[in-house]
């Protein structure tokens, strides 16, 4: 199983006097989070895509650049990029150039976004939603294919023949499909063959099992090998010395995004015990000491019916810096190997 870690670059206000960290401080925090991660063994990292104040992110490719530069081993991906909101000749053209300067080790994971201000920004239709993303998929998918495409269809003009430039380092750019709940989306992915990424940050993980197979079932059904069929799981998640220091420096910044954004979509406001339920056994928080971390991890794997990696969403706990370092660190240090040898057995 790969273990890594996916960040929103989420810019909270301090709890205790509601002042905000400089941008410029909380990117050269986040970048140095990729290098901890790199230097303990994580096998992967991933940036996100929003386009509202509580983010950094709207420019992940060019985070994960800066990334790249200083790390050499860690994976580097999007976590998701929105393209339906996107170029897709830009998409490729900016990770083929992130797979350059990493020497090979650039991913990107595509959705459709779980936030729409992306659409209005680039004056696109969100009645469009998924007519965009599957017509923008099937295009990105032929340049990853052939430098020169031909291609025509109703969102973007016609390619007719063009060279699409630079071509990445490695044979083919590494592509998962990121998905919510939709069956469609699970089953558009295993008839595509390509590797799933679940956002799952609330609810059960048995929940998604009946998803996971219809995802498996559809790539049965389209002649793909079961090697090709991999299933990726993105997951609220933290590591402390103990349970509680975990929940402790989680909860805030967690609490602090859900609440506005729930204000948005009309649910009510978070509790302490809602959080502490789902960072309990049955919930699908991933957030405890390392051997409750990796207990954790190993289930949800088997409840799944086996996960090729699993991501921590930990961005929300960026309001201590020196607590998401050593959160990284436990996460390399110590769950991996459980989970790593556990596997092996």
């Amino acid at each position: 199983m790969e273990i890594g870690i996916d960040s929103f670059a989420a810019i909270l206000p301090d709890p205790t006097t509601g002042k905000l960290p400089s941008a410029t401080e909380r990117m050269a925090d986040l970048i140095e989070e990729v290098v901890v991660a790199d230097r303990v063994g994580l096998d992967v990292f991933g940036i996100g895509e929003h386009h509202r104040g509580e983010f950094l992110d709207s420019a992940p490719a060019v985070i994960l650049a800066a990334a790249a530069a200083r790390t050499g081993r860690i994976r580097l991906t999007s976590a998701v990029t929105v393209l339906s909101a996107a170029d897709p000749v830009r998409v490729f053209q900016e990770f083929a150039t992130l797979d350059l300067i990493s020497k090979g080790r650039a991913e990107v994971v595509v959705g459709r976004g779980s936030f729409v201000e992306a659409y209005p920004l680039f004056g696109l239709d969100t009645r469009d939603y998924d007519d965009l993303f599957a017509e923008k998929l099937d295009l990105l998918l032929r340049l990853g294919e052939t430098t020169n495409v031909t291609w025509e269809g109703r969102f973007r003009p016609a390619l007719k023949g063009q060279g699409v430039f630079p071509r990445p380092h490695q044979p083919q750019l590494p592509l998962w499909i990121g998905v919510g709940g939709t069956p469609q989306s699970f089953a558009r992915a295993g008839a595509l063959g390509l590797p799933l990424m679940i956002a799952i940050i609330g609810g059960s993980f048995e929940r998604f099992r009946p998803l996971v197979d219809l995802y498996r079932e559809a790539g049965s059904r389209a002649g793909h090998s079961p090697d090709v069929l991999k299933v990726g799981v993105h997951a609220m998640g933290f590591v402390g010395e103990t349970d509680t220091a975990a929940k402790d420096a989680f909860f805030p910044g967690w609490a602090y995004l859900t609440t506005k954004i729930g204000r948005e979509r009309g649910w009510s406001p978070p509790t302490r015990q809602q959080f502490d339920a789902m960072a309990g056994p049955e919930g699908t928080f991933l957030i405890g000491d390392p051997k409750t971390v990796a207990a954790k991890m190993l289930q949800a794997s088997e409840t799944l019916g086996g996960v090729s990696r699993i991501t921590f969403q930990m961005s929300t706990a960026s309001l201590d810096t020196a607590a998401m370092k050593q959160s990284i660190e436990l996460l390399g240090n110590e769950v991996a190997p459980i989970v790593r040898q556990a596997r092996q057995v």
